[in-house]
């Protein structure tokens, strides 16, 4: 298995139009892989595609209710190649205190190349909330999540 390892660092569209929320980048990746902050990037149409009939955890939820949940999110991640969104991760968050990663995945076709490791290492050590407590609900990829300080929930956890 190899690595994906960062290249470069260059402003993302959101960041020279003004939409994004968060200090907006673009991440290079190698074999032509990157990441991309910019909100207005994401393709609805293909997370929905992923969430509603490949993950385990939104099966069948409404094209309406993703394109809300990645407008209303303080922070997305998208993973591109070839300019086809291939990946994605969300983040909702008070600010202040904690952080809630969400809908977190990468295509099959384009896994074992370390590209989830990347996604999430966007997202929890190089966004801005890296200084929160994160949450996640998963049903797998519990060793992916362990490299970024996720552990078993504590006994106050319901």
């Amino acid at each position: 298995m190899w690595r994906a390892k960062c290249d470069e660092l260059v402003p993302s569209a959101g960041a020279r139009l003004g939409h994004g929320k968060v200090s907006p980048v673009i991440r290079q990746l190698t074999e032509g892989y990157e990441l991309d902050d910019d909100p207005v990037r994401v393709d609805v149409d293909a997370v929905h595609a992923f969430l509603s009939k490949d993950s385990y955890w939104a099966e069948g939820r409404s094209r309406e209710t993703v394109e809300r949940l990645v407008n209303e999110a303080q922070r997305v991640v998208g993973l591109y190649h070839g300019g086809r969104q291939v990946g994605f991760c969300r983040a909702a968050t008070d600010g202040v205190a904690y952080v809630y990663l969400a809908d977190v995945y990468v295509l099959s076709e384009h896994r074992g190349r370390g590209l989830g490791i990347e996604l999430v290492r966007e997202m929890v050590d190089n966004g801005p909330y890296g200084h929160l407590k994160w949450f996640l609900h998963t049903g797998d990829a519990h060793e992916l999540y362990t490299r970024f300080g996720f552990g078993p929930p504590s006994e106050r956890v319901m």
